[in-house]
């Protein structure tokens, strides 16, 4: 047997015209763009603050990204918590970069947003 050929010959097969092969790659785009949409509507629903919003996937990303590094530094304050009880928290742990790439992002939405509100950054 040749190949990963099925019982059918594919020269036996009609070839597609140029409007099939049109059709088809529409279809698939569309099953692509829709596929999209359904999982930004997922995470706009998981994410606080996104719930009723215009869609736009830029600022579902970015309020995601947000929520993400937020929740990130506020695990590390608990584990900082359970590490000063004497609990053991290795297994809890990110990596140093992570959690510093965390609050760098953190502190620099804080600035810009104070930036725009006109009211000065405070370290």
């Amino acid at each position: 047997m040749a190949g990963s050929q099925s019982p059918t010959n594919a020269a036996d097969r009609p070839r597609l015209t140029e409007a099939q092969k049109k059709e088809n790659h529409i279809r698939s785009e569309q099953k692509r763009r829709e596929a999209i949409r359904e999982g930004f509507d997922r995470l706009a629903s998981i994410v606080p603050g996104m719930e009723g919003q215009g869609r736009s996937e830029a600022v579902v990303l970015e309020a995601t990204v947000k929520y993400l590094r937020e929740q990130i530094v506020a695990r590390n304050k608990i584990i900082a918590n359970a590490q000063a009880r004497g609990v053991d928290t290795t297994a809890w742990e990110l990596p140093q970069h992570t959690l510093e790439a965390c609050e760098a992002q953190l502190k620099r939405v804080k600035e810009e947003e104070a930036q725009q509100n006109g009211i000065p950054a405070i370290d």
